[in-house]
């Protein structure tokens, strides 16, 4: 049984499929109608005429929806395409538009498409300005454009490496420059997709208009420098890179009485420098043909300092210094008045240094004058003292034994007596030891010294005069063993312990130590009336007592000084403190050897 599919080809349009299946019918039809026998064959071949005609019309049917579908599609398509074709054409429109000229190169780098201003600058590259132009041919045409104004010693390799290397920023922007005083402004932006579009503007009237507004602004800016170099005290001449003048004051004219002839724009820095030679004398080891050299180094020219005198007195301070740009700057300043001073100062400086020196001989001669007094001074108390302690020691015997001998009634002046020559003793010792201080001749002999049993002696010693006074007179001894002189070491703590007892009228006196890691400072700490703050500094003077009431038996005012030139014999710090109404706190602080257990 033959197959529809031979019967028809699938490939044949819907229409050819459709008139050819109509053709089978109507031969089957026509065949049934000429044998009128309907025997079993002729029905069966009936009976397939009949499917084959349900079928035809099956197919048909579904021939002519695909046909509908078709129609359709095509439809579509062509309403696709139009709308394409609008917006391509919307998109040149849109292109030739714009006012600049426009290019899109793919991410191949292949022209794309550009409008009608792409290029409108230089003309020779029109005809080569189609789809398909690569980026690098489209720069090496640009290079080699007749149109293109090239930079100042560039050529056009170099010109087109240069842009091709531009070409790799991001975003690029650059001015080129054509001929007849054009400007073009380019600028390459990458799309999405990797492609480039780059876009060209005129901006000739912009750079016009800026580069008469930059020459406005360099016209002020000369002005404002001419008028402020007229103002300047100072002589200026400003050089080019080439040592030629192109700025100057009248100033400097004046001063180098420079010949207007000679002094106009242009002349070179050498003839400047003839005329200073000629008319000026060349100072600090400084010569003409230096400064000549200095202007024609080509390694850069560090800053040059000198000065020039003229004939008639007249000096001059040269400056010159290398400008950025490689051109120079030589000021002149007036310095004639300040060189006078400087004569002026160093004759008065002569004469005051031999007024010094004659001045300092007299007080040479009188330090050792006044040294040669000082000594006899120590002398005589030293020889007088012994003298005058030998006759008192043996008038307190004499007294001492009248004493024990005498009535009731002539005991208590014996007693006066020998207080009186006991206190001329105590004066005496304390004028040797002032007078042994102040020679400086004083030796010590640094020792070992128990801080507990010097305290405990000086404790045993006044212990009868504060309870005479009704003192609470304590000690608090210590266990530090310390590095100084016994003897000083005793008569330092012996007077401040004295001095706290005799002007402490009620209250307490102590004395203590304190440990300070390799060091102990000895303390005495009285309740007694205080000490001004204004005269803290009297109190260590010979002679000078706050309580001026106090008789000759109370001390004569040398105990605190002997402490002070003692400590600051011996390196020991002596500190002060006090409170009027409260008392005062003297301090001692010593180097510590060791505690002892």
């Amino acid at each position: 049984m033959t197959e529809m599919s031979d019967l028809i080809d699938p490939g044949e349009p819907p229409e050819d499929q459709i008139a050819r299946l109509r053709v089978i019918a109507e031969a089957l039809m026509r065949r049934v109608e000429q044998q009128p026998d309907l025997s079993e064959a002729t029905f069966a071949q009936l009976h397939r005429t009949t499917l084959l005609e349900q079928e035809v019309h099956n197919r048909t049917r579904e021939l002519e929806e695909t046909l509908d579908l078709l129609n359709a599609a095509n439809e579509r398509l062509a309403s696709s395409y139009r709308e394409k074709e609008a917006v391509r054409t919307n998109l040149i429109n849109a292109i030739e538009a714009v006012q600049g000229g426009f290019a899109l190169f793919s991410r191949d780098e292949e022209l794309v498409l550009c409008n009608s201003r792409f290029g409108m600058h230089m003309p020779d590259l029109r005809a080569a300005l189609a789809p398909g132009l690569t980026f690098a041919d489209y720069i090496d045409l640009v290079s080699r454009s007749p149109h293109l104004t090239l930079p100042p010693g560039e050529s056009r390799e170099d010109w087109k490496r240069r842009r091709l290397a531009r070409h790799q920023d991001q975003n690029l922007r650059l001015n080129v420059r054509l001929n007849w005083n054009r400007w073009v402004q380019v600028s390459e932006h990458r799309t999405p997709d990797g492609g480039i579009v780059i876009l060209q503007t005129d901006v000739t009237d912009i750079m016009r208009i800026e580069r008469q507004e930059r020459e406005r602004m360099l016209d002020d800016q000369a002005r404002l420098i001419r008028a402020t170099l007229e103002h300047l005290d100072q002589g200026v001449c400003i050089f080019d890179r080439q040592s030629r003048l192109v700025g100057w004051n009248r100033r400097v004219g004046e001063m180098l009485a420079f010949p207007l002839r000679m002094f106009y724009m242009g002349i070179h820095a050498e003839k400047l420098i003839d005329w200073m030679s000629e008319s000026f004398t060349f100072t600090d080891g400084i010569e003409g043909d230096m400064v000549r050299n200095w202007t024609r180094r080509k390694d850069g020219r560090p800053p040059l300092s000198f000065e020039i005198e003229s004939a008639d007195d007249l000096t001059l301070g040269v400056f010159a210094q290398e400008m950025p740009d490689r051109g120079f700057v030589i000021s002149f300043t007036d310095i004639t008045n300040e060189r006078a001073a400087v004569r002026a100062l160093s004759f008065l400086n002569e004469a005051l240094e031999a007024r010094v020196s004659e001045r300092t001989e007299e007080l040479e001669a009188a330090l050792a004058e006044a040294a040669l007094a000082n000594e006899t001074k120590s002398r005589f108390v030293a020889a007088a003292s012994h003298d005058l302690l030998q006759p008192l020691s043996a008038a307190k015997l004499f007294l001492a034994s009248a004493e024990d001998e005498a009535s009731e009634e002539a005991a208590p002046v014996l007693g006066k007596a020998r207080r009186a020559l006991e206190s001329v003793e105590h004066l005496m010792d304390a004028l040797v030891d002032i007078s042994r201080l102040d020679s400086g001749r004083t030796e010590v002999h640094v020792g070992k010294v128990s801080l507990s049993r010097l305290m405990r002696q000086l404790a045993d010693e006044l212990a009868p005069e504060a309870r005479a006074k009704g003192l609470d007179l304590r000690v608090v001894p210590t266990t530090a063993v310390v590095a100084s002189d016994p003897t000083y070491l005793r008569r330092i703590l012996q007077n401040l312990l004295t001095n706290a007892v005799r002007y402490t009228r009620e209250g307490s006196v102590l004395m203590g130590a304190r440990r300070h890691a390799n060091r102990v400072t000895v303390e005495v700490i009285d309740t007694g009336p205080g000490i001004p703050e204004d005269r803290m500094r009297d109190i260590f003077r010979e002679f000078q007592r706050l309580d001026s009431a106090a008789s000759a038996s109370e001390g004569m005012g040398l105990g605190l000084a002997i402490v002070e030139r003692a400590c600051s014999l011996l390196n020991h710090d002596l500190t002060l403190t006090s409170e009027l109404g409260k008392g005062t706190r003297f301090a001692v602080t010593l180097p510590v050897l060791r505690f002892d257990s």
